[in-house]
């Protein structure tokens, strides 16, 4: 078999001259386009900005670290270090905030506006290098006019940078596939600066490296297969070593810091963003675990804890096996006496949540994961808009019910057209790297108890890809040959 790859043929400096190129044989196309997604993005910044409780904390982060030098929270007692967010949006809040005046997050919704825009060039190059410059063309319309990344650059959350440096890193990944190894050890070198970028935003930003080893892994492999008896160090694993260091060295500042300020090592933050003092219901959590699926259920249980009561009735029948209604329903109403998850009802939350798993493994570790994936990608995405989260219960405003359905359809359109879009592609190891990212971020976000569908924006480059391919591909190009790239 074979799976080609394009020939080597960018460096640095023609990665920029072909997308300047693009742009000088369209220029009234990728205007008008440019100029339709900036409507869009401002329209959802005027009508639904998105200055959130998560917002709000990494404000206050970057402004603690800002006027005072603390990289804090403010407490009753005054500004106390935490740990609950990595620095980089913190950062650019706090560059934001010192260039335009503290608190000013719609300066900061401006610049994430520009970086989305930048981000739908590189959907274009990547589209380009996988598929077609048409298809390049049709990926830049398909990323300026989703109103997904159009809603999220309309927020002070991380999402938006985090979609520019994921997009960047695997388009300069692309790149370093088909380049020499002189040219292409610099652009891997970006990748890796890309990806740390990547990883100071979000932890899960590490997915993005692991992806990125996994395959030059494999690639790795193959070539010491082909060639056992060669000593040399193989390319493939020289770029591996500088992606891996490269791209977690950024973290190293931020760990001794943890180390001296709590004493403990961590190298992104803790699994449920707490304070180093902060009681954890690990038990109550394992519990939503075994029955969770949707995005509703995270906002009507999952959040309400601690301090706000939990309705029974709002628990799906999947959260009950045989003879446990009762149960559940005296620890919910345990709970709900103090709104408040000690210790001792935690522990019995971990022990019904025991005895689900033991009861019926295979739908904790296959079923519901499968359909809390499944939920994340085809879910309207109206979690930053009024619409109601049960729009499917046909009682909310007109207004917003269509909205949600509206973009129901919208994101099926979306996702539809991106699997036509893999039969229509010739399959290549740019490709290959597209989709074992696609499969590691989804495989891991079928592992969690809050089922968001924002976490799956990361991948949307390349859904929009793929989508592209199937409208610039008039037929099935899928092809598998059998040698890797040197």
């Amino acid at each position: 078999m074979r799976v080609n790859v394009c020939a080597p043929q960018d460096g640095p400096l023609a990665y920029i001259r072909n997308v300047r190129e693009l742009l000088r044989q369209n220029p009234r196309f990728f205007l008008l386009v440019t100029l339709a997604g900036l409507a869009l993005r401002l329209g959802f910044v005027f009508r639904f900005p998105g200055v959130s409780t998560d917002s709000l904390v990494y404000g206050d982060i970057a402004r603690n670290w800002l006027q005072h030098g603390i990289y804090g929270v403010r407490v009753a007692g005054g500004i106390a270090p935490t740990w609950i967010r990595l620095p980089g949006y913190p950062a650019f809040l706090a560059a934001i905030f010192a260039i335009f005046g503290i608190d000013h997050y719609r300066a900061a919704l401006a610049v994430q506006i520009c970086v989305d825009l930048a981000t739908c060039w590189l959907m274009a190059d990547i589209a380009r290098r996988v598929v077609s410059e048409r298809a390049a063309r049709v990926a830049f319309a398909l990323a300026a006019l989703c109103p997904f990344l159009a809603d999220y650059a309309a927020a002070a959350l991380t999402e938006t940078l985090e979609i520019f440096f994921t997009t960047l890193a695997l388009d300069l990944a692309i790149a370093g596939l088909e380049a020499s190894d002189s040219a292409g050890l610099r652009l891997w070198l970006g990748c890796s600066l890309a990806v740390s970028g990547a990883v100071l935003l979000r932890p899960d930003g590490v997915l993005l490296l692991l992806a990125c080893e996994l395959f030059l892994f494999v690639l790795f492999f193959w070539n010491r297969l082909r060639s056992a008896k060669e000593r040399v160090l193989n390319p493939r694993f020289r770029t591996m070593l500088i992606l891996g260091v490269v791209s977690l060295a950024p973290l190293l500042p931020w760990t001794l810091r943890n180390l001296h300020a709590f004493g403990r090592f961590q190298p992104l933050v803790p699994r449920y963003a707490n304070e180093a003092d902060e009681f954890v219901p690990v038990g109550f959590n394992h519990w939503v675990k075994t029955w969770i699926a949707d995005y509703v259920s995270v906002e009507e249980i999952y959040w309400q804890v601690p301090g706000n009561p939990l309705d029974v009735e709002k628990l799906p029948d999947r959260a009950f096996d045989s003879g446990e209604q009762d149960r559940t329903a005296q620890l919910l109403a345990d709970y709900n006496t103090a709104l408040h998850m000690s210790p001792a009802l935690d522990n019995r939350f971990a022990a019904l949540a025991a005895e689900r798993v033991h009861h019926a493994p295979l739908r904790y570790y296959v079923w519901l994961p499968l359909m809390r994936i499944t939920d994340m990608w085809l879910r309207p995405r109206t979690e930053k808009l009024p619409s109601d989260s049960r729009w499917w219960e046909f009682d909310d405003d007109p207004r917003w019910l269509a909205l949600a359905i509206g973009l129901g359809i919208v994101n099926l359109l979306y996702v539809s057209a991106a699997i036509v879009g893999l039969f229509r592609v010739r399959f290549t190891a740019p490709l290959g790297l597209l989709l074992t990212f696609v499969v590691l971020r989804s495989a891991f976000l079928g592992t969690l108890e809050n089922p968001e569908s924002r976490y799956t924006l990361e991948c949307y480059m390349v859904v929009i890809v793929l989508a592209a391919a199937s409208f610039a591909e008039k037929k099935s190009r899928t092809r598998l040959e059998t040698s890797l790239p040197d």
